[in-house]
């Protein structure tokens, strides 16, 4: 797009000495008025405020686009103004954003979604590029301002990223690998852009390892980012590099900021005394390692779970739809096979998975051993989903422990790692889970187990609004992540009632996305809008994750509201006592309700969380007006 075709020389404000952002809008809208680009400039410097209530339009580097959308706008043009003095109060991404060049935008609401979103778009891509910025802010006349608006790419260095630029290479890695993994990855690769470096990401996510980086790249990088909430393979690659870790939600806030503490870290050592292909992080928390170790042990769990409950979920169907139970009951016929691997995936391999994979989060390839073993003792004393993370974690030290304390080399090292370590820790193990924790493991199962059972009244209310609150706290992380491994160890042990609630409520923040930002579009920007438009099928799906972009720009308010609702829908879905016995169905989980009739079933899980989004939007439109009405008066 040739952005002077939208201006002309009288629109552009040199070396202005505006002393506050509301100056600024008055002024730039005049020159607009003055120039016949708008009928009344009361009705577009409302418009201009209304826009600025809904979210900054300061950016950084120096840069703010306010941009007004009315029916007084005659024609799409943009107001142009370099400051002699930044204004540093203007409400900007960026709190540090001194804002020293403006580009004030005014379209006609008939062409909110052509013109807006193409002069928008021409602007933000060139002013990413700090050359092209410093051409504009350098310019002494309107006239040479405006030669330069569409000289970017002489002006500039190309948009593609040489190939001889520096290279960042990075790992992302989330509990689920679905949304945050990615979009974590795309985050640096953009920021990668903008500072002027080649930036390849690792996503080991849902799917595997994607984009593996190459020995070739790791050799050539200058740093590496490892953001992360579950143990990464392979970290034995990045020693003597410059390495940085952080969480996996931290570069879709601070990437820059991440870049520039990855290129001033101190090389990352590894593990010396580990002769496999995985090394423990360092400087790490015991609690941090736990954590992380737990939410490794879920992430792999969960397409178990989901492939296990869906086999349940098709074998029932079928019986019940084709009036197959006999068949479905006969041991050896396909129906009753498809049902005993679903039940299977479910009663016999999730829990030793999940001790596996705790203890190979802690102790890697080793721990895997022993902490099947932990998983299977677990299974056969009956201590369930918390006997599994217990024991796996046992494992997991035991074999850190064995690591660092048996050592040698040459001829012994494969007896070592291939008889001492998993032979002496399963038999260790075997006596810890049997003879000594697995009676106080079966007692507190037990006392859980049926503490749940007998819960009425309130305090399943309390229950269920709990849950409700967890699931929608973080959206997919940690929290989220210790609700969902809290109700699938209950479903395990035959109660379905705190998953029903759990798969309910997830729908909430989806839904709540998607009326805000359809039925209420005045106090959020097109970006929030366009988000809005399909989280609703993310949370038919039954993913929260839809709902973070929303919240990233305003957590306490987007999060304080999806709480509340949250808390509604889970509690009245646990009230009713509907169950849900088969996990990861998402909206097809109707079909599979417990508890009550098919239409009251789904009219209560279903309903619930439609309550609770009504609550959530109601609060979270309530504290955008709050805002709006503040903004307007300052």
């Amino acid at each position: 797009m040739k952005l002077s075709n939208i201006t002309n020389e009288n629109l552009i404000l040199i070396n202005e000495s505006f002393q506050t952002k509301q100056e600024a809008l008055e002024k730039m809208t005049s020159l607009l008025k003055r120039e016949g680009k708008i009928e009344s400039e009361d009705v577009f410097l409302k418009a201009l405020i209304d826009r600025e209530a809904q979210s900054a339009t300061g950016f950084e580097n120096g840069l703010a686009i306010p941009h007004g959308k009315s029916d007084t706008v005659k024609e799409a043009a943009f107001v142009a103004a370099t400051l002699e003095k930044p204004i540093e109060d203007w409400e900007s991404i960026d709190p540090e954003n001194k804002v020293d060049l403006i580009f004030l935008l005014a379209i006609p609401s008939a062409e909110s979604d052509s013109t807006h979103l193409e002069v928008l778009a021409a602007l933000s891509t060139r002013l990413t590029h700090d050359a092209y910025r410093q051409n504009l802010l350098a310019a002494k006349t309107p006239t040479v301002f405006m030669e330069r608006l569409d000289k970017e790419k002489e002006e500039e260095a190309p948009v593609p990223i040489s190939k001889d630029a520096p290279l960042i290479v990075g790992i992302t890695a989330c509990p689920a690998g679905i949304a945050h993994t990615y979009m974590s990855a795309e985050a640096l690769e953009n920021a990668g852009k903008e500072l002027g470096y080649r930036v390849r990401v690792e996503k080991q996510g849902a799917n595997g390892v994607e984009d593996p980086l190459t020995p070739a790249e790791i050799q050539e990088a200058e740093a590496v980012i490892v953001a992360k909430d579950v143990q990464v393979k392979r970290t034995d690659r990045l020693k003597g590099k410059r390495v940085v870790e952080t969480s996996v939600a931290a570069p879709l806030k601070q990437a820059k900021g991440l870049i520039q503490r990855a290129l001033e870290a101190p090389a990352y050592k590894g593990d010396s005394s580990s002769n496999e292909d995985e090394q423990e992080p360092e400087n790490q928390s015991t609690w941090e390692e736990v954590k992380q170790a737990v939410l490794t042990g879920i992430s792999y769990i969960v397409p178990v779970i989901i492939a296990g409950g869906m086999l349940l979920a098709f074998a029932l169907f079928i019986a019940q739809t084709f009036d197959m139970q006999e068949l479905y009951d006969t041991e050896g016929t396909f129906l009753n096979l498809m049902r005993e691997l679903g039940g299977g995936m479910l009663g016999t391999l999730m829990v030793p998975i999940l001790g596996a994979y705790i203890a190979y989060s802690i102790a890697d390839k080793p721990g895997l051993t022993p902490g099947f073993a932990a998983g299977l003792a677990s299974t056969l004393i009956d201590t369930g989903f918390v006997g599994g993370l217990v024991g796996g974690l046992m494992a997991g030290y035991l074999m850190k422990w064995m690591k660092a304390n048996i050592r040698t080399s040459g001829v012994f090292s494969g007896f070592v790692s291939f008889w001492v370590y998993p032979v002496v820790s399963t038999i260790i193990i075997g006596v810890l889970m049997f003879l000594v924790i697995g009676k106080p493991l079966i007692w507190f199962n037990d006392s859980l187990v049926g503490g749940l059972e007998s819960l009425s009244g309130a305090n399943l209310l309390l229950l269920g609004a709990v849950i409700g609150m967890m699931v929608s706290f973080d959206l997919g992380g940690p929290v989220n992540k210790a609700a969902y491994a809290f109700c699938i160890g209950l479903m395990a042990e035959g109660n379905f009632l705190p998953y029903a609630a759990f798969a309910s409520v997830k729908m909430v923040s989806a839904f709540t996305v998607t009326a805000a930002t359809v039925l209420f579009k005045k106090y959020f920007d097109e970006y929030e809008q366009e988000v809005g438009k399909s989280t609703w099928i993310l949370g038919l799906a039954g993913i929260t994750e839809g709902a973070i972009p929303l919240m990233l720009k305003d957590p306490i308010r987007v999060i304080g509201s999806f709480l509340i609702g949250s808390a509604v829908t889970g509690a009245i879905v646990m009230s009713y006592q509907i169950g849900l016995p088969v996990p990861g169905a998402g909206i097809f989980s109707l079909f599979f309700l417990e508890g009550a009739g098919f239409f009251e079933g789904a009219l209560i899980w279903l309903g619930a969380p439609i309550l609770g989004t009504i609550i959530s939007t109601a609060l979270l439109i309530a504290l955008k007006i709050q805002r709006y009405k503040k903004l307007q008066q300052s």
